[in-house]
């Protein structure tokens, strides 16, 4: 797995208690796990926008996490033990047969896409496993075999992105025109290549800046017009400043 892309991940969850994380058997995919959120512990952590969806597990339930636009906050009601795997951007959809799109700021239970008692036996073998994230694990690596390989055009896309070219020159890199762009993003990712971008250039500001480099040359290094533009933006994806989220 790149290094980069599990730096950032830490970066987004490193705010909850107890939590770690390990690659995947699954290429470009990590395994995560979060203790129980103990009683007068901080329930109210933000997990950002970044561009990924989740497999998630907690006692009783398997739960996909769709592509999120602004912070989500797990609330009281989910106080866990947590494990999830977080898949590379993209490559979820495929496996779960779902276009992005429609699981856009949604958490929703895995019976409400996959209705039948092959998917509640599924969801039994991972809540009786002594290491649910291993067997949350194992029933990805079974989703991505039936599947197939991952179209390698949508990473190229967040490899644009990612490197903070412009939606045109992404689209010119890749083959596509504008709109055969935006169609492949929402299905894949969610969103327009536009808000992918903002996305992906927010988690690197966020890595610069807790790396230690100064706000001002965050901006410039992660592609910012300046600093107040990075703050704007900083507080439109996730309703906090960046100083605060740092402060976290």
């Amino acid at each position: 797995m790149p290094q980069r892309h599990r730096t950032l991940r830490r970066s987004i969850y490193e705010v909850f208690s107890e939590y770690a994380e390990r690659a995947s058997r699954l290429p470009d995919a990590v395994v995560w796990t979060r203790q129980a959120v103990r009683p007068g512990d901080r329930e109210t952590a933000a997990v950002l926008p970044d561009g990924c969806m989740d497999l998630l597990w907690t006692e009783g339930r398997v739960l996909v996490a769709g592509p999120d636009t602004r912070a989500y906050f797990p609330g009281p009601g989910n106080r866990g033990p947590w494990a999830g795997v977080r898949f590379f951007p993209g490559t979820a959809p495929a496996l779960l047969g779902v276009p992005a799109h429609t699981l856009r700021d949604q958490r929703v239970e895995l019976t409400d896409l996959w209705p039948g008692s092959e998917t509640r036996r599924a969801i039994e073998r991972v809540d009786a496993a002594p290491d649910p994230a291993s067997a949350l694990e194992d029933l990805a690596l079974r989703l991505a075999a039936d599947a197939g390989p991952v179209d390698p055009l949508l990473r190229a896309i967040v490899t644009s992105l990612t490197a903070g070219r412009s939606v045109t020159a992404t689209a010119h890199s890749v083959g596509l025109g504008a709109r055969q762009l935006h169609r492949r993003s929402l299905t894949a990712f969610g969103y327009g290549p536009k808000t992918l971008g903002r996305i992906l250039r927010l988690q690197r500001a966020l890595a610069l800046a807790r790396a230690g480099v100064s706000l001002a040359e965050t901006a410039a290094l992660a592609g910012f017009a300046d600093q107040p533009h990075l703050a704007r933006d900083v507080r439109e994806l996730t309703g906090a400043s960046l100083t605060g989220l740092l402060g976290r």
